[in-house]
């Protein structure tokens, strides 16, 4: 079984240089920042070699390598990849980070910039970019690494120049999330997550949740739905859908060895779990994953998933 470790989340303090407008660095994975959490910097995350889970505000969806997705001021995110005990991606992830003030300072000496505002303000949901857009983003990123000064700043403005003005565009989080970002709260949100991405195929009960992080069932409840943005059957769902479309496109797995797989207790309410978040049945989209070989997981909705 794939294992992530529980680690606390927290508030990221990003430094960047005194000659820098935005901080540009590529990650391993796992390192000690790869947790739920948010900062006031704006961050453009691409991730060159995994696939996975992104949790943003209250959106759940899978990513693929070559995502490319912006988050706003301070909307907590994670991606998040199971790993086996021991295993390292290197180079996983490239991560832009940077102020939006101080784009909206040098707006007064240089009027162009202010055109980013509006598209800051749109970030604050999380954006994911797809199609032609994707792939002319992530040609600038790349570039940016072996670029300095003013040519590297001249590729930054021109890649959110690029993710401003696509319509290839997804927006992730929905606006009722609104998260309690204190840090105790996000520290036990984030042991929570990391026990259900660990224990997927396990029966997950709310009231042992519950006891892990020291609060009473009801306020648990109140608790999840408030910091995820989803009720706590949902996001579990979700995650084992999220699971299952990986088993269905990359083995050959039974469906039903699939279904208890990855925690559903029968078949029957697995298909229809399944249907509502795929559109699709299991067998359906297998047959797709095993023609197009890479299937694009549709992404979930923000709001709850039914059940």
């Amino acid at each position: 079984m794939s294992v992530i470790s529980p680690k606390i989340a927290r508030f990221e303090y990003v430094l960047t240089g005194a000659d820098e407008t935005f901080l540009w660095r590529r990650d391993d994975y796992p390192w000690e920042r790869n947790v739920w959490n948010f900062h006031p910097e704006i961050e453009i995350h691409y991730v060159s070699n995994a696939s996975g889970v992104l949790l943003a505000g209250d959106h759940v969806g899978a990513f693929t390598p070559g995502h490319i997705s912006m988050i706003g001021s301070n909307l907590p995110h994670d991606w998040v990849t199971p790993l086996k005990p021991g295993e390292r991606i290197a180079g996983r992830d490239i991560v832009i980070q940077f102020l939006p003030s101080k784009l909206e300072q040098a707006s007064a000496f240089l009027p162009e910039l202010a055109g980013f505002r509006e598209f800051f303000t749109r970030a604050q949901r999380g954006l994911s970019f797809k199609g032609q857009a994707r792939e002319r983003a992530e040609a600038l990123i790349l570039d940016m690494e072996f670029q300095t000064g003013s040519v590297r700043l001249s590729t930054f403005l021109s890649l959110l120049s690029l993710l401003r003005d696509t319509d290839e565009v997804d927006i992730l989080s929905s606006e009722a999330y609104v998260p309690d970002l204190s840090y105790g709260s996000l520290e036990a949100l984030q042991m929570v997550f990391a026990y259900i991405f660990a224990n997927l195929s396990e029966d997950i009960r709310l009231p042992d949740m519950a006891r892990m992080v020291g609060m009473s069932d009801s306020s648990f409840s109140r608790f999840f739905k408030k910091n995820s943005g989803n009720s706590f059957t949902d996001h579990v769902n979700k995650l084992r859908i999220w699971k299952a479309g990986q088993l269905l496109t990359d083995t050959s797995m039974p469906i039903t060895d699939i279904c208890f797989e990855v925690g559903f207790r029968n078949l029957s309410n697995f298909n229809r779990v399944f249907l509502r978040h795929h559109n699709l049945t299991p067998s359906r989209y297998r047959k797709l994953s095993t023609n197009r070989r890479t299937v694009p997981l549709p992404q979930t909705t923000a709001g709850p998933l039914p059940v």
